[in-house]
């Protein structure tokens, strides 16, 4: 076993269509994190065992987090800026070293571009997942 560098994980957005995807990494990208979670209906009762409370996974959502330096004429970032805009789906992907890859539909819900005056300009955003985080593996 190896340990993994974070540098070597990419966000991908497809361009293409679902049947033809086209998929196209986010350039200057540099941080990137997968959020899941998962919700639990409580179902403990009289019979449940050693005084404990029991539980079973009811919904899971996910969202991925970005951040990066901005390139002029990025075809992904564009995808992104463009899906934001029109307040429209986009098909995301987070590649893994390994060949995995997690891909899902969904919503823009945070875009902000920091231009200080002494540093590069830069964005950050927020895809919030709308329905299947699929495991894609290599």
């Amino acid at each position: 076993m190896s340990q993994i560098k974070g540098i070597d994980f990419i966000i991908n957005v497809n361009i293409g269509t679902d049947q033809e995807p086209v998929w196209t990494k986010v350039a200057g990208q540099r941080g990137c994190t997968l959020n899941r979670s998962a919700e639990t209906l409580e179902t403990t009762s009289k019979d449940s065992t050693s005084g404990f409370k029991e539980f079973e996974v009811s919904f899971k959502e996910w969202s991925i987090e970005a951040d990066g330096l901005l390139v002029n004429g990025d075809t992904g970032f564009s995808a992104l800026e463009d899906a934001f805009m029109n307040g429209e789906k986009v098909k995301v992907q987070m590649a893994t070293p390994s060949g995995d890859k997690f891909e899902g539909m969904a919503l823009i819900t945070d875009f902000p571009i920091e231009a200080p005056y002494d540093d590069m300009a830069t964005y950050s955003v927020t895809l919030q997942g709308s329905g299947l985080l699929s495991k894609v593996s290599a």
